[in-house]
């Protein structure tokens, strides 16, 4: 436009010039060179509202590709209408009045060499000439075209759950639930090519349960040995409970004031029972002093010998009912005599008893936290290395067994509908086990192996209802969260790069939680971006895991 002023200003001066000269030829020169003047300057003003429309066309396709590529990678749109919408995004955009649109096409690519996906879309219009039509032009033609390009970056997504007790109130399971697969559901629609998106799903109270499978997690841990030891508040039980060889099949169960329970069989869990059954097991069920259950029975043996014990005499009330052992069947007491001479006795029989631990079969799947300062780490757990590994337990809370990578969409939202709340709170267990299935390691959870074409993004989106209240090591809150955010600043820093979304649902009206730091400190990222998100209403749960799954969706999209 600049050069139209220009040759403007120039024809203007050499009129002015024509109208002040005297001489006569000046005029013919003048009709001489006007036509052409006139024709170079009419030229220039159709090709500048050409090149102005041409570049109007341009930004509207750079917009339309864009919509199209953020449209299908969210699942809004299939390939097959790409095109359609293409012509509708671009007819609003477009805002060129003075050209004539003759074609819009869009062109989708799935995947070509270089394992990136493409949307290109290609326009082509014309503007009719004021001046140039006289030179046989009577339009002026363009085209141009916009690339999307997305698919070289794949995404991984560890879900880490609080499944504590508290969750049971304020409707907030029922609100974790349905916020958590909807965010399975939007994610899975970004799985345009098998590998794009994978997530797993990491349930935690004080331990995380890792399941029971062999070759697989059950070959990484460690702790044994505790797990199959006796219970320490009877250990050695003659000096526990009195009479304890006279325990045996019908006896009333040795255990029920000293903090736990029988059960009826060998199996953590089973349903507690007041006698010895006639199998002769004694089996300790749940401590309720540390909530785990006993892993073994006492086997008692007959060693064929007895005594009497005399239980009254000469009471109007002396009876069977004062037995030495409360419980014992009636066939054991019998009393001779009345009134002054009345005298009853109870015969007692001795039995040997032998610790028997149950079957490692019988593991639940539950871990505690492993050795400091392997607990702030996702190194991988080592074949032989105790250190290494996350220490087994019989958690009576032990909660649903966590699911590891996986594109199984169905499968996943089932594993969030089989959650339910109990238990402590120890996120930083549950993070642990979030890194660990992001990482590609050959143990213990083994994700899929990342494929070299690609550049993968691995996101740990961390849900709790509360402060930390208990781990391996203390029930010190203070104390668990420095460890925590130790291991939060491991697992953003390379070679892990894991962008930590945080959440914290934080719904009492009467005696609210105080906003968590180490939840605030976890969601920090290393660019400085904040990731904390605290909600005040079960209800609100559902918008907040949005946002999160809003910046996952982003698209990373070139032209």
């Amino acid at each position: 436009m600049m050069f139209c002023a220009s040759v403007t200003r120039h024809v203007r001066e050499a009129i002015r010039r024509f109208a002040a000269s005297n001489q006569g030829n000046i005029a013919v020169i003048f009709a001489i060179t006007l036509v052409p003047l006139i024709s170079f300057v009419g030229a220039a003003i159709d090709y500048s509202r050409a090149n102005r429309a041409r570049s109007t066309m341009q930004a509207a396709l750079d917009s339309t590709a864009l919509m199209l590529s953020k449209d299908f990678n969210e699942g809004r749109i299939t390939a097959s209408e790409i095109e359609a919408k293409a012509k509708i995004y671009f007819a609003e955009l477009y805002t060129n009045k003075d050209s004539t649109v003759t074609s819009v096409e869009a062109t989708y690519t799935p995947k070509d060499s270089s394992g990136a996906s493409n949307v290109v879309v290609t326009g082509s219009g014309y503007v009719i000439s004021d001046f140039i039509k006289i030179a046989g032009y009577p339009q002026l033609n363009f085209k141009t075209d916009a690339t999307a390009s997305w698919g070289t970056a794949r995404m991984r997504v560890a879900m880490v759950l609080d499944v504590t007790g508290s969750m049971a109130s304020d409707n907030k399971m029922p609100n974790l639930k349905t916020a958590a697969k909807d965010m399975i559901t939007t994610l899975s629609k970004l799985n345009k090519i098998t590998g794009d998106v994978y997530i797993s799903i990491i349930p935690f109270s004080r331990d995380v349960n890792i399941g029971t499978g062999s070759p697989g997690p059950a070959d990484w841990v460690t702790g044994w040995a505790a797990w199959e030891a006796e219970p320490a508040a009877i250990v050695p039980p003659a000096d526990k409970i009195t009479n304890w060889k006279n325990y045996g099949p019908g006896s009333a169960c040795p255990f029920r004031n000293k903090k736990f329970q029988c059960v009826e069989t060998r199996v953590s869990g089973s349903n507690q029972t007041n006698k010895i059954p006639n199998s002769g097991d004694i089996c300790p069920g749940v401590d309720s002093g540390t909530t785990n259950y006993y892993n073994g029975c006492y086997t008692s043996v007959y060693k064929g010998t007895s005594s009497d014990v005399t239980l009254c005499t000469g009471s109007s009330g002396c009876s069977c009912n004062n037995a030495a052992i409360d419980g014992v069947g009636s066939g054991d007491c019998s009393c001779t005599g009345s009134g002054s001479s009345k005298v009853c006795k109870q015969t007692l029989r001795d039995y040997d008893h032998t610790w028997q631990p149950n079957l490692r079969s019988t593991w639940n799947g539950c871990v505690k936290d492993r050795e400091q300062n392997y607990d702030t780490t996702i190194d991988e757990p080592k074949l032989g290395d105790a250190a290494t590994q996350f220490v087994v337990e019989q958690y009576k809370d032990c909660p649903k067994a966590l699911t590891p990578m996986s594109n199984q969409w169905t499968a996943l939202t089932t594993s969030i509908d089989a959650l339910s709340p109990a238990g402590n709170t120890n996120q930083q267990i549950g993070a642990a086990w979030g890194g660990l299935s992001l990482s590609v390691q050959k143990a213990p959870l083994f994700p899929p192996a990342k494929d070299s074409g690609y550049t993968y993004n691995d996101y740990l989106v961390l849900v709790s209802d509360g402060i930390n209240t208990e781990n391996r090591f203390s029930n010190k809150s203070w104390e668990i969260d420095a460890r925590q955010k130790m291991l939060c600043d491991n697992l953003k820093k390379a070679p892990h790069n894991i962008k930590i979304f945080a959440l914290q649902i934080n719904t009492s009206t009467t005696n609210p939680d105080p906003i968590s730091a180490v939840l605030q400190d976890c969601g920090k990222g290393t660019d400085g971006t904040d990731n904390f998100q605290m909600i005040t209403s079960a209800a609100d749960t559902a918008s907040a895991f949005q946002n999160i799954t809003t910046q996952l969706s982003k698209l990373r999209v070139t032209r």
